[in-house]
Formats: C-alpha cells, sequence, structure tokens
C-alpha cells in the first residue's frame, strides 16, 4: 500500500506540483489549502506523513503543528521560507521531525520526506530494552519510559535519543549523529540538533537545564550518561 502524504498548503500551483511528482514517485497524496482543512481531514484519516507550510491563511504553521502534535505523532515536514532560521527553530521545537526552506528541489524533498518514512517505520523486531537507572528505552516498541512515564517526543528525537543511549559513555559530534540517523550527510544547519537534544531532554531529564543524562560536550558534541541516577 501506498504511503499517504497530506500536504497544508495554500500555494495552489505547489500543491499541483507536489501531488503530480510525489504520485510519480508511488505516494498517495492529498491536499489541504487551509489549517482549518489540513486538521480536518488529519482527524478524517490520519495520513503517514505531513507537509506543512508555515505561511497559511487561517493559523499560520506553527499553531497548526502544536495542533497536530497534542493529537498525532505522525512525522511532519515544514516548509519554511528561505533564510529564515528562527521559523525552522520554532518549528523543530513545537515537534516538527524535518523542515525545508522555500524554494526547493522536488527531489529534496521527497528524499527528506522517505527519510522522516524510514525513521518512522518498523527496522524489524528489536526485542532490546536499555535501561539507564529509571530511565528505560526500547527500541521495538519505539518508546522511552522514566519509572513506567512515557516520554513524549518525535519520531526523530526517539531516533537520536538511540543513537545516544547506544553509544552510551562515548561522545558524539553532530555530524556523527546526523549520520546514525539520517545516513545522509550532515545537515549545514547544525542547530537542528541542538533544538533536537533540547527537546529530548525537555522529556528525559528531571531537571533539563542542568542535564544528567545528555551531556554537552564543548566543541566536540553529546555524551549520554551511563550512570545517570542516584542510587
Amino acid at each position: 500500500m501506498a504511503d499517504d502524504i497530506l500536504i497544508v498548503d495554500d500555494d495552489t500551483r505547489l500543491s499541483a506540483m507536489l501531488v503530480d511528482y510525489l504520485s510519480g514517485s508511488g505516494f498517495a497524496v492529498r491536499t489541504a489549502p487551509t489549517a482549518t482543512a489540513g486538521l480536518a481531514e488529519l482527524a478524517r484519516n490520519a495520513p503517514d506523513a505531513v507537509i506543512l507550510d508555515v505561511m497559511l491563511p487561517d493559523l499560520d504553521g506553527f499553531e497548526t503543528c502544536r495542533r497536530i502534535r497534542a493529537a498525532s505523532d505522525v512525522p511532519v515536514l515544514m516548509l519554511t521560507a528561505k533564510g529564515e532560521e528562527t521559523d525552522r527553530i520554532v518549528g523543530l521545537e513545537l515537534g516538527a521531525d524535518d523542515y525545508l526552506p522555500k524554494p526547493f528541489n522536488p527531489r529534496e524533498l521527497l528524499a527528506r520526506l522517505k527519510a522522516i518514512l524510514r525513521r518512522r517505520g518498523v527496522r524489524g523486531v528489536d526485542n532490546r530494552l536499555l535501561r539507564f537507572g529509571r530511565l528505560e528505552i526500547d527500541p521495538g516498541s519505539r518508546a522511552a519510559r522514566i519509572d513506567g512515564r512515557d516520554c513524549v517526543m518525535t519520531g526523530h528525537q526517539f531516533d537520536l535519543l538511540v543513537a545516544l543511549a547506544e553509544n552510551a559513555g562515548r561522545t558524539l559530534s553532530r555530524e556523527q549523529l546526523m549520520d546514525k540517523v539520517k545516513g545522509e550527510a550532515f545537515d549545514a544547519f547544525d542547530r537542528s540538533i541542538d533544538v533536537h537534544i533540547s527537546r529530548i531532554r525537555a522529556a528525559i531529564e528531571d531537571e533539563p537545564k542542568l542535564p544528567r543524562r545528555i551531556i554537552t560536550v564543548r566543541g566536540a558534541g553529546y555524551i549520554f550518561a551511563r550512570r545517570q541516577d542516584q542510587d
């Protein structure tokens, strides 16, 4: 069955181009010209991924992303204005899985879309449980829990957490993290990793501003602590 993609964008020409391009690549594609229509489509029949523009005529893409995240963990690829770094950071902080500045090459959008769908997809049965004190990471069910309480994060953020946990005690650079999670060359917008790490900390740290699980190594990257909770 083809993956179902929902495009929420009021640019009808761009949406029509993407429908043709993505349909030709084997996707089933729906469109919505407003945030209200997009949220209604999401509630009616959840897609496999959402392509969401920041500039919409009713609600902006940020508020739309917030509402999507309140109801679903569906992957979200945000389209932002070219050069608007702040838009990208805000989108990631609100739970978007990736971003793409306009104008863009459709081939790049397709590659990014496939990447977030791969990250969401099942990679085979994984029965490991990674335990670090009160924190339990279950790659098979794609869940992280502290004292049995679910830690809410996006699929991309969970993959980053697993990559760090599997290399506990070892410093990983941003380039290494991007390569492990995306399987592609490092993105020039390296602050995206920092934003995701911040969101992971908010989910798993008792005091996110004083992290004990994911430690910043200045000028080098991040290290996942082997020993995290006091006995």
